[in-house]
């Protein structure tokens, strides 16, 4: 009987330090997934000043549009969490759209090497943002699964795990693909 009672302890124990070492995995996974996130926005952020001043050479008075975009950009660079991220996000494609849109007035600009070269550049990395995010959301929806799901939700419960946050786009304009015409 006590040797039942030693097993069953012992079973126990073992199976707390395999659900607590699955959780912490998962933690990790997702916040390697949020690196990735990072790196593929901060590779976003280093082109967009390029790809204004390129304009700026062709449309030097539109003034406006280079400020909204290089302020989405700033409020995207100092974003802190997924959703304050995902707004700022949000924002900055609006303002590259408002961009793209001035750079269809000027032919010349259109046809520029350089020009097209980033756009080809930005349109990359868009599609890596979008692999990155579902990436990320795929392993937050595992991490907060398990968290939530019986019995391992009372350790997560016991050892301070919390549930992360989705990175969303939350316009309906912005979850649509934008239309860009050279």
């Amino acid at each position: 009987m006590f040797t039942i009672f030693i097993v069953a302890l012992a079973l126990l124990f073992f199976f707390v330090i395999y659900l607590y070492n699955r959780l912490v995995g998962l933690r990790v996974r997702v916040k390697e997934a949020w690196s990735d996130i990072e790196v593929q926005l901060k590779r976003r952020h280093n082109l967009i000043p390029n790809l204004v001043e390129t304009v700026k050479g062709y449309a030097g008075h539109e003034k406006g549009v280079f400020e909204k975009v290089t302020e989405a950009r700033a409020k995207a660079l100092n974003a802190q969490t997924p959703k304050e991220l995902g707004a700022a996000e949000n924002m900055l494609t609006g303002a590259l759209k408002s961009l793209f849109a001035v750079a269809e007035a000027y032919p010349d600009l259109k046809a520029s090497s350089n020009f097209v070269e980033l756009q080809r550049e930005l349109t990359d990395t868009e599609d890596k943002i979008q692999a990155a995010r579902r990436f990320y959301n795929a392993n937050v929806r595992d991490y907060n699964t398990a968290i939530a799901l019986f019995p391992a939700n009372m350790m997560a419960q016991m050892f301070g795990f919390k549930a992360s946050e989705f990175f969303e786009v939350e316009e309906e304009e912005v979850r649509s693909v934008p239309v860009v015409k050279f």
